[in-house]
């Protein structure tokens, strides 16, 4: 083990590996959660007209087995390999020939390179643990609210809690920082998204984002928050400015705001305390 911890690249490669497998399990996150939603949301509106709620066949993260959307073809362990078995049926279902989208693989291979980022900077700690955490959360609550522009709290609040007790002995940030980067955080998107209302009469973004913001202070603290919220801000703007002048995007079509906090606070988690030293340093 010692000879593991000793060997950045090795201990980096296995843990590429294992984040090639939890982005497999990502994938059945982001596609399986919000639909659990969708059902406990209708069990509990039937519940409220006085109705039965309907019996399903159990539906989770667990439960049933993959399967092709477009045959119900159920996967076998030889075509879940994670990316090989999409680069060998070449991104066919081996049943019916329907495409099996790239943004399978992507998020297997994001959430590797990530993984093995995390490894390669913090080497075998408890930051590689906590920092594993918050990296895999963060990547199935940007590509959920991509698809839905949902953040569930589900992910959202557990994410917040484990911020504050991983830092009970300071891995990241000090409690003290913690605890006020997790009220800022929540409190700075509160605000503006009430003063965007008063302004204008509408919502410009949801509850879900304060919350995101509010754990990404709590792991990293406040002092990475301008970082965070500068780079998903500017990030942001540009691609919502892209999407509306190049592919003729609705501006009244919601874009959803979670995937650039993800990345604004990946950057804060991996450059923050650089980026902020090199700015104080022009000072």
């Amino acid at each position: 083990m010692n000879m593991l911890f000793a060997e950045p690249a090795l201990f980096a490669g296995l843990v590429f590996l294992l984040g090639l497998l939890v982005g497999s399990f990502l994938n059945v996150v982001i596609h399986r959660l919000p639909k659990m939603m969708e059902a406990e949301w209708q069990a509990q509106c039937a519940e409220l007209r006085g109705e039965e709620p309907a019996m399903a066949a159990p539906y989770n993260l667990a439960t049933p087995r993959s399967a092709c959307p477009a045959c119900g073809h159920r996967l076998t362990a030889l075509e879940n390999i994670p990316i090989l078995s999409w680069l060998a049926l070449r991104g066919r279902c081996a049943s019916c020939g329907a495409d099996i989208g790239k943004r399978y693989p992507l998020v297997e291979l994001l959430t590797g390179l990530l993984s093995a980022a995390v490894a390669w900077k913090w080497g075998g700690s408890l930051e590689t643990l906590g920092a594993l955490c918050l990296v895999w959360t963060l990547i199935a609550l940007a590509f959920i609210d991509f698809d839905t522009t949902l953040l569930p709290d589900s992910l959202t609040l557990p994410l917040v809690w484990l911020g504050l007790l991983f830092n009970l002995y300071g891995h990241f940030t000090q409690l003290q920082d913690a605890v006020i980067g997790a009220a800022a955080g929540y409190l700075v998107l509160w605000s503006v998204y009430w003063l965007f209302k008063l302004v204008t009469g509408k919502e410009g973004m949801g509850y879900g984002d304060f919350k995101l913001l509010a754990a990404i202070g709590a792991w990293l603290g406040w002092q990475m928050l301008p970082v965070t919220i500068l780079f998903s801000s500017v990030v942001g703007a540009a691609v919502g400015i892209a999407m509306v002048l190049l592919v003729k995007h609705d501006r009244r079509a919601p874009i959803p705001f979670g995937p650039y906090l993800a990345g604004g606070g990946l950057i804060a988690l991996f450059f923050g305390a650089e980026l902020t030293q090199a700015y104080l340093a022009r000072f």
